[in-house]
């Protein structure tokens, strides 16, 4: 890709629905690609050509294109989100290093390492490793590089989608593994909806407390539905 364009699936205000900063007025930059296939993913138009039109979901904008949008905004928050935003890392960085100081968090699905010059840029990183009740590869979403990268930072959250209660036991081996601190563990019930969310959730609760991890809900969609642009 050209470094001086990003491919773009949406550009909104709103208040982050998910993890440690839940609640805070943002801007989201939504990019368009994923290296990931989830079973269950909320945003399959950033990626599934098959089912979704690229011509229309995708824009190709210019660095200063996205920049001038975002400065548009009230909000002081940046979310980069996707899609997975780290196909397109470089063109991140030049962005970032083109708009006015904002606090900026990137979710990722911690498969690809960010970069020196991007990772630098980022005050917050969310981390969220799928399991195998996503229905990807092992070999695709678990990447001992990245994670490891990820873990020994102190500026990641690591966020767990959960399906069901099999998921705990590999979320449990996989904090084991890369040596994860359990308070920066956020286990998130997986819903497009208030109702399932909220069964979900009260499921996770005491796992969360026996394990020490945080819970995490899902704001937008309670606020919001399943709806683009929330």
């Amino acid at each position: 890709m050209n470094p001086e364009t990003l491919a773009v699936s949406e550009i909104f205000e709103s208040v982050q629905g998910e993890g440690p900063s839940a609640g805070t007025p943002s801007v989201f930059l939504r990019l368009s690609l994923c290296n990931l296939r989830c079973s269950f993913c909320d945003t399959p138009y950033t990626w599934d050509f098959k089912r979704f039109d690229r011509a229309r979901e995708v824009r190709e904008m210019t660095i200063d294109e996205v920049r001038d949008v975002i400065t548009g905004f009230r909000a002081g928050n940046l979310v980069l989100t996707g899609g997975e935003p780290l196909l397109q890392a470089e063109g991140i960085a030049r962005l970032l290093e083109r708009l006015p100081a904002m606090r900026t968090e990137v979710e990722t699905a911690g498969t690809l390492l960010p970069g020196a010059a991007l990772d630098a840029r980022i005050d917050q990183w969310n981390v969220s490793p799928k399991l195998a009740s996503s229905e990807n590869p092992l070999h695709r979403r678990i990447r001992t590089e990245v994670l490891t990268h990820f873990a020994a930072s102190p500026r990641a959250t690591f966020k767990f989608v959960v399906c069901g209660e099999a998921d705990l036991a590999e979320i449990d081996a996989l904090v084991e593994r890369f040596g994860i601190d359990r308070r920066r563990v956020i286990l998130m019930p997986e819903g497009r909806d208030a109702a399932t969310l909220a069964a979900r959730g009260r499921v996770l609760v005491p796992h969360c407390i026996a394990r020490g991890y945080r819970y995490g809900h899902r704001l937008h969609v309670v606020l919001f539905g399943d709806e683009r642009g929330t």
